[in-house]
């Protein structure tokens, strides 16, 4: 059911556009955008307030011979060919055999093929709960893209960590550059749901102790991105 509630609306607006609502819940802001406005104007908001996510999403060729296998999967017709000259009843036992055998260990591939996860995503707030960036973890890489970007003080930089669920103490994983985007693929620890990533403030050249000594600016936790 949409919510009433102005802050309520603004929320469920920035999760119908991050993809993290479930099915039942985005068909319901997808409805009620064809006649609630405001509703409407919420999720163009967050569209252009999340625009940077597009940067994150690299681009990937599909695997040689991706369609034929799909057709095949789906019992798409085959190439016309002529006539076969007639054939000894023994030659179409052993084609039809052959057949099976193709198609019993496509299903067996189909079946047995691991499912890919969804990406883990976050999206770090300011102390006004205003959302300053965009983190997203896929296949151990972590890449990072600002949505607001601020100034930062001649003298100071900001240090990304990442603090897994049960860890004491944060990990570094580097220093955020000026043009505000971070691709890094950590070695000592690997994204997992649940983890919090935090943005400090540190001097010239990072935190001198190997944890964070300045504020923190921005906080998230990586959660699965679910598809509406």
């Amino acid at each position: 059911m949409i919510p009433t509630d102005r802050a309520e609306r603004d929320a469920m607006a920035g999760e119908y556009v991050l993809g993290t609502l479930d099915a039942h819940e985005a068909r319901e802001v997808a409805q009620a955008m064809a006649t609630d406005a405001e509703l409407r104007a919420l999720v163009e908001a967050w569209e252009a307030r999340l625009a940077p996510l597009t940067v994150l999403a690299l681009p990937e060729a599909p695997p040689p011979g991706l369609w034929e296998r799909i057709e095949r999967a789906l019992g798409g017709a085959a190439p016309a060919v002529s006539a076969p000259a007639a054939r000894p009843s023994g030659f179409w036992r052993f084609w039809a055999m052959g057949a099976s055998a193709v198609a019993a260990g496509l299903a067996v591939f189909l079946l047995v093929r691991p499912v890919p996860q969804p990406p883990l995503m976050t999206v770090l707030l300011t102390q006004q709960d205003q959302p300053a960036w965009l983190v997203e973890a896929d296949g151990g890489a972590l890449r990072l893209a600002a949505l607001n970007p601020q100034p930062v003080p001649a003298d100071r930089v900001m240090q990304l960590w990442a603090l897994p669920q049960g860890a004491s103490a944060p990990t570094s994983l580097g220093l955020i550059p000026a043009a505000g985007r971070l691709t890094v693929t950590p070695s000592t620890i690997r994204p997992q749901p649940g983890m919090l990533i935090e943005i400090t403030l540190e001097p010239p050249g990072g935190s001198p102790t190997g944890r964070p000594t300045g504020p923190i600016l921005f906080i998230g936790r990586l959660l699965p991105a679910r598809g509406a």
